[in-house]
């Protein structure tokens, strides 16, 4: 709230007094945040989803990416273990589930840790927040829609004995590939459902996550008549090492429970919906992950999962004995694996669109169509951009590379609520994390100790992504930034 007695300067100034350490520092009051909420070039963004159509959205992105895409390369490293693995990110999650809680609840806007970031710590650190989140959004988009391609052929060839080609399939170095195609194509069907409203792509992923979770429960039933207690003798073979590293890159299948915060404009009782939707997200996708990884070990030695993408696929032919059950849960990864790429390409538009307001990346991020009021200048950039990603990368570069940018941006979260409870002890909270500082803090310990799990690739991928996103700051953003003209944050008493 504003100091009451003498009203706010608001006269415009050419630039934000102070030097350069205070411009880097300068923080956006939440009241200011909160206000400018839904607000973009053209017009505003329409509050249309409730608790429920939030919740599908955070399982929608979370839902089957892990399961369906990455439990094959991650078998293989932790062995019968990767249970262990799943409990190791899910707990990693459930500590920065709850900060995104507290403070969606607390600051209901578009730009999700981005903008928490800016109300708390800065500038500079949200704009590295909102850097990061655009290498988790749109990265992982690509690395989904590669999976993508892997069911749909399972699902071509179960239904009428055709696979898409090789060279039209896979990534350029991966055999004989020259394009991921099927990756292009889902991730511009997403962009045509996006384009038509965020109702009407909420009644869509709705759909698909009922689908999808039909199919997950489906796999146990049929997988567990093949269940051989053989198969976990030997729980631990490559060791703690190994489900660490498992860990690490299973975190990339939690990627998505914070997809609800990026729809803190268009929810219409935000405050109290948008907490309860990350919280019972992560505990449904939590347990299924685990329920299904434990089947999915128990019927096929885990030697047997390097090299398969489609994996349990062909768990269950291999246990049904046939191609059927196989196809039908090839048919309900198609489903499920298009709702992520649906909703994590709807929360990076929103991220963008935050930050285009806030004058760090162009306007042209925030322009609102008159009919939808979408942002869909915004929506065809990022969908274009991410299905050439997913036309031309292999997925394993791409999952390291989205787990390292989510597991930063999650860390700066933890650290959010700590240093927002400290200034604002007393704004009100529809949620608050509890036992004070302690899950805060571990949190922000289990995102630094999988971040260190990944490997040096990764690290330098990092580093490059960070070094363009800074100096696209010095030379764009912080100049173009709307608290460089606005009346700085100083004149009011919203932080203090």
């Amino acid at each position: 709230m504003l100091d009451q007695g003498a009203p706010p300067q608001t006269r415009p100034s050419p630039r934000a007094p102070g030097g350069i350490g205070s411009r880097l520092m300068r923080r956006k009051p939440v009241e200011r945040l909160v206000a400018e909420g839904g607000q973009g070039e053209g017009g505003s963004l329409r509050r249309t989803l409730g608790m429920w159509q939030l919740t599908m959205i955070s399982i929608g992105a979370t839902l089957g990416t892990g399961i369906f895409v990455v439990l094959g390369e991650s078998v293989p490293k932790a062995g019968p273990a990767v249970t262990v693995s799943f409990v190791i990110a899910g707990l990693t999650a459930l500590f920065s589930a709850l900060s995104y809680a507290e403070l969606a609840g607390s600051i209901p806007v578009a730009g999700s840790s981005y903008s928490y970031a800016y109300a708390t710590m800065g500038e500079l650190v949200a704009w590295v927040c909102g850097w990061c989140l655009v290498l988790e959004y749109g990265v992982s988009v690509a690395a989904v829609a590669v999976g993508w391609g892997e069911y749909l052929n399972e699902l071509l060839d179960g239904t009428i004995g055709v696979t898409i080609p090789a060279v039209l399939s896979s990534a350029p170095g991966e055999g004989d590939g020259i394009i991921n195609l099927p990756g292009l194509i889902v991730v511009l069907l997403a962009m045509v459902f996006l384009l038509g409203g965020a109702k009407e792509s909420a009644r869509a992923n709705t759909i698909m996550v009922i689908v999808k979770i039909a199919a997950l429960v489906l796999f146990c039933a049929v997988g567990f008549t093949g269940f051989k207690s053989g198969n976990y003798s030997d729980f631990m073979p490559l060791g703690v090492a190994g489900v660490s590293a498992a860990g690490a890159s299973l975190f990339f299948s939690y990627i998505g429970f914070d997809a609800a915060s990026t729809a803190g404009e268009e929810a219409k009782n935000p405050q109290r919906d948008l907490p309860r939707a990350i919280m019972l997200s992560l505990i449904i996708v939590t347990a299924l992950y685990v329920l299904v990884a434990a089947v999915a070990v128990g019927a096929w030695n885990w030697k047997d999962f390097e090299g398969s993408t489609a994996s349990l696929t062909a768990i269950m032919n291999d246990v049904a004995g046939g191609s059927v059950w196989g196809t039908v849960l090839a048919a309900g990864a198609v489903v499920s694996i298009a709702s992520v790429v649906l909703t994590v390409l709807y929360g990076q538009t929103r991220v963008l669109f935050a930050m285009s307001r806030d004058g760090l990346v162009p306007k042209t991020f925030a322009k609102v169509s008159g009919k939808t009021r979408t942002p869909r200048v915004n929506t065809v950039i990022v969908s274009l951009f991410c299905g050439a990603l997913a036309s031309v990368i292999p997925l394993g570069k791409l999952v390291d590379a989205t787990s390292i940018g989510t597991l930063f941006a999650f860390g700066l979260v933890n650290i959010a609520v700590i240093v927002l409870r400290r200034t604002r002890p007393d704004m009100p909270r529809t949620f608050r994390v509890p036992l004070g500082w302690l899950f805060p803090v571990l949190g922000f310990g289990f995102c630094a100790y999988n971040m260190f799990n990944l490997d040096s690739v990764t690290w330098v991928v990092f580093g490059v992504w960070m070094a363009v996103g800074l100096v696209f700051y010095f030379l764009y953003g912080m100049r173009r930034s709307r608290l460089e003209t606005d009346p700085p944050v100083a004149e009011f008493s919203a932080v203090k």
